[in-house]
């Protein structure tokens, strides 16, 4: 028979092993953003993630700032049809420039693409103050 004290502590440990060893969450969406000017991941950068809606607005997802690496890596948790359709990430890169005192021709940049299916999407961008290039990444 087990006492009160034993069932506490395998509560407690049953517990503390399902938050331990739970999955962290899988996004279906990430960014990635390098100034070829240079050479470097262009870090605190916004991005705002938008959605075009059937009446053809778009409508606000999500915003973040890329991390040190010029990365973000959690837009749109995964397994959910609902993110198939039209989207457009807004770099804003005329901040990013004008705090390294650097004049840009490009205030934003807006990327749009369609997410089909529920693989990953990477949607990487090449930035300086005077162009930019993006692809489908991997």
């Amino acid at each position: 028979m087990i006492s009160r004290i034993g069932y506490f502590f395998m509560l407690f440990f049953l517990v503390f092993g399902l938050t331990t060893y739970a999955q962290k969450p899988h996004y279906q969406l990430s960014s990635h953003i390098l100034d070829i000017s240079k050479g470097n991941p262009a870090q605190d950068v916004k991005v705002d993630l938008e959605k075009l809606a059937p009446d053809n607005r778009w409508t606000a997802v999500a915003s973040e700032k890329t991390d040190s690496n010029g990365r973000i890596s959690n837009f749109l948790l995964s397994g959910k049809d609902a993110n198939k359709g039209i989207y457009k990430l807004k770099f804003h890169t005329q901040s990013y420039f004008l705090n390294q005192k650097i004049e840009t021709f490009y205030p934003y940049i807006e990327v749009i693409f369609e997410i089909k299916d529920n693989r990953h999407y990477h949607v990487p961008i090449t930035v300086s103050p005077y162009g930019y290039s993006t692809y489908r990444g991997s």
